[in-house]
C-alpha cells in the first residue's frame, strides 16, 4: 500500500475520503491563489515590476513569460489540471524566486520571503509526489478513464 492510495489517510487516521478531498482542493486553492492574485498584479504594474526586475540583474524581457507561468500554472492548479507538472514547474519558480530575489541574509523580512518561497516550493513538491485529489479535473479525468476501461 502507498501514500497515493485514496484511501490511505482514512486508515491510517481515520479521516474520512470526503474530508481528504476537501482539504485536497482547499489547499490546492490557497496555493494558486498567490500566483493569480500575482500574477494580475504585475500585467497591471508591468513597468514597476519590470524595473524591480532590472534591479536585481534579470531581464525584463522575461516578465511575460513570469506573468504566464503565475497565471497559468496557478489556473492549472486551481482546477487540478495538469496537476503534477504546474506543481513542478511552480516549485522551480519559487526557488528560482527565493535565490534571486530574497537571499538577502541580513534582512529579516526577505529572510521571511526567502522561507516562505522555499515552503510554499515544498508544498507543491508534495502537491506534484501525492497528486491532486479527487475533487479535480485530473482526478475526474482518471475515474472517467477507469469507468470507460471497465465496459
Amino acid at each position: 500500500m502507498t501514500t497515493a492510495d485514496p484511501d490511505y489517510l482514512k486508515r491510517r487516521v481515520g479521516l474520512s475520503r470526503i474530508v481528504v478531498d476537501a482539504a485536497v482542493a482547499v489547499g490546492r486553492a490557497l496555493m494558486a491563489y498567490i500566483f493569480i492574485v500575482e500574477g494580475y498584479g504585475k500585467i497591471v504594474g508591468f513597468s514597476e515590476v519590470a524595473a524591480y526586475m532590472q534591479s536585481f540583474g534579470v531581464a525584463p524581457f522575461l516578465l511575460p513569460l513570469v506573468i504566464v507561468t503565475e497565471l497559468a500554472g496557478g489556473a492549472l492548479i486551481l482546477t487540478g489540471l495538469l496537476t503534477r507538472y504546474a506543481a513542478i514547474a511552480l516549485a522551480g519558480f519559487a526557488i528560482l524566486t527565493a535565490f534571486f530575489f530574497h537571499n538577502k541574509g541580513g534582512d529579516p523580512d526577505q529572510t521571511v520571503q526567502f522561507q516562505k518561497n522555499l515552503a510554499i516550493a515544498g508544498g507543491f513538491l508534495v502537491l506534484a509526489a501525492y497528486g491532486p485529489g479527487a475533487w479535480s479535473l485530473d482526478g475526474w479525468g482518471a475515474r472517467r478513464g477507469r469507468s470507460a476501461s471497465t465496459k
